[in-house]
């Protein structure tokens, strides 16, 4: 691997004993990638701040006390605590201990403590062509489609490195070849009144991740004006349920103007025509219960920004859910809705905020298995293996009658 002479010294230690150690990482993992040399990174977003174990703690631990600290602005992913209400998570005293040594180191190397799976609704937006270095799937994804920056699924231990370092490994969707779309996925044969339909999103992104693996798509027929919500939580399906980082959506992408850009001028290796059919298969498969009683329902994964709170608000038409209603959501959407009520108005209703953290990764739903609804095509994949509840899927107004009503209500009217 060629490295510059600021690399070298690094490896050298020239820096303190954390650096070396992060920048070895990096240089090996660059290695075994078959990277030929780094590339300076801008930014960083850090996955590995989630308790899996104490190994990451004492990885982390060590590189704060060797003098380690991030070199580019660095947000945190979710922890595995609500530093807000730590008692919410039900995990055991050692195993809690831990996790919060975890946050704490992280934020001793100078990350900003954002505690969030959105980086880019709390100020983390970076640039077209800009090299970053981000963990977390569905903001990996947002980063290279919505906003045109470049990064590959950077890992725990990895992450923090490449922060330190302010270099990654040169491959992958670092480099422009290499994001250059194969499959070419057509929408519009669709209606029109079901493409701008909020929980179509999640949906198309759940049917992509299956058929695209971690091969780059384009996705052609949306109309415009997509919010960003939407495309987050496009994102997040297709992210999760393959290994997608990259989907150019036409008009949106912007690197993809058109459909010729995306393929880069080739034509598509393959074309899937997407159906009405297809399109509640894939809505389907996020149910693994049968319509009826609820035990609850969980919203934001990812984060739940200020407007789809606010959009919940309204409609309730303030009548109070007869089920919990787990809200996940960052500390900077926690405090726009205090400042004008809203998170009193929300919680009289019975929502219950989870902030810093997700009810995905952290014990907090109750141990007695249940049914879950939700309008999150990755709660919907992760429920079951990761909570031991079965989902439901919806659209938001679906969960807010079925919190309200205690059982599954349905408006099937909205799929055509």
């Amino acid at each position: 691997m060629i490295l510059t002479d600021k690399e070298t010294a690094l490896l050298s230690g020239a820096s303190g004993d954390g650096v070396r150690m992060a920048m070895e990482l990096v240089v090996e993992a660059g290695r075994m990638l078959g990277a030929e040399r780094l590339v300076p990174i801008i930014c960083s977003h850090i996955d590995g701040c989630l308790y899996h174990g104490d190994s990451g703690v004492l990885y982390c631990e060590r590189l704060a006390e060797g003098g380690a600290r991030v070199s580019v602005p660095a947000t945190t992913n979710v922890g595995a605590l609500n530093l807000l209400k730590p008692d919410q998570s039900r995990l055991p005293p050692d195993q809690r201990k831990m996790a919060y040594r975890l946050m704490l180191a992280h934020e001793a190397m100078g990350c900003r403590p954002s505690w969030t799976c959105a980086p880019y609704q709390a100020g983390m937006r970076p640039g077209l062509g800009e090299q970053v270095a981000w963990g977390e799937s569905n903001a990996v994804a947002f980063a290279n489609t919505v906003l045109g920056a470049r990064t590959n699924r950077y890992g725990d231990f990895l992450d923090i490195a490449c922060a330190i370092t302010g270099r990654a490994p040169y491959y992958g969707l670092h480099l422009p070849e290499n994001r250059i779309a194969k499959l070419l996925i057509d929408v519009s044969g669709l209606p029109e009144k079901l493409l701008r339909e909020s929980a179509f999103f999640p949906v198309l992104g759940a049917m992509i991740g299956r058929l695209a693996g971690e091969t780059v798509c384009v996705i052609d027929g949306m109309p415009p004006g997509a919010t960003d919500d939407q495309l987050k939580a496009l994102c997040a399906g297709a992210a999760a349920t393959g290994a997608v980082a990259l989907i150019h959506i036409t008009g949106v992408t912007p690197e993809a103007p058109d459909v010729a850009m995306a393929l880069g001028g080739q034509p598509a290796e393959e074309t899937i025509r997407v159906t009405s059919e297809m399109v509640c298969d894939a809505r389907d498969s996020l149910s693994l219960a049968e319509p009826g009683q609820i035990d609850s329902v969980a919203l934001g994964s990812p984060h739940f920004s200020d407007e789809e709170c606010r959009a919940l608000l309204l409609l309730s038409k303030d009548r109070a859910f007869a089920v919990p209603v787990y809200i996940c959501l960052g500390r900077h959407t926690m405090a726009m809705l205090e400042a004008d009520g809203a998170d009193a108005a929300l919680g009289a209703l019975g929502v219950e905020f989870v902030v810093d953290t997700c009810i995905a990764v952290t014990p907090i739903l109750p141990e007695t298995p249940g049914v879950m609804m939700t309008n999150s095509a990755k709660f919907a994949h992760y429920a079951t293996g990761n909570t031991g509840h079965l989902p439901v899927f919806g659209t938001l107004p679906d969960c807010v009658a079925s919190a309200q009503a205690g059982r599954v209500i349905r408006d099937m009217e909205v799929w055509g």
